[in-house]
């Protein structure tokens, strides 16, 4: 397989994870498994939350694809690349940035962090049942912080 053609699926597949975790964020957290959701929602400083369950799930497909997809580098492969760039880029702005579970990555700011991240706390909001995205927020909190950033000039 051709790189453009590889770059072209990692990209896509870790697009695709934005919707998938919007989905499960909202059906599946927020639904049936609530129960390994609803202590992130309680920000009490732990280390451990049910809620991390979420991401070894998420493993699995990724660590299935790369595993099949290896030996010829496949499709299968470079999806796996992609949901895992994707879990990668989920940590690394939601545990680590957002929600400081490692204090570091916390002395840079920009339009898009400060409204995804403010959609995100508003998500936090009790019993708040919108903003399930993760790296992507409603379209009206970049608009929110543009007219910020453009009065401040």
């Amino acid at each position: 397989m051709n790189w453009i053609l590889a770059t072209i699926i990692v990209l896509a597949a870790f697009f695709f994870m934005e919707f998938m975790a919007w989905f499960t964020h909202k059906y599946v957290m927020h639904g049936f498994l609530w129960v390994l959701h609803k202590d992130h929602h309680i920000r009490d400083g732990r280390k451990f939350e049910w809620n991390d369950m979420f991401a070894v799930i998420f493993a699995i497909p990724s660590i299935v694809l790369i595993y099949f997809g290896y030996e010829t580098f496949d499709y299968r492969f470079w999806i796996g690349i992609g949901i895992l760039a994707y879990g990668i880029a989920y940590f690394l702005f939601h545990d680590v940035y957002v929600h400081q579970r490692l204090k570091v990555l916390k002395n840079f700011s920009n339009r898009y962090l400060r409204a995804t991240v403010q959609a995100h706390a508003d998500h936090h909001i009790p019993h708040a049942h919108y903003n399930y995205g993760f790296l992507v927020a409603p379209f009206k909190y970049y608009v929110k912080e543009y007219k910020k950033k453009q009065y401040a000039s």
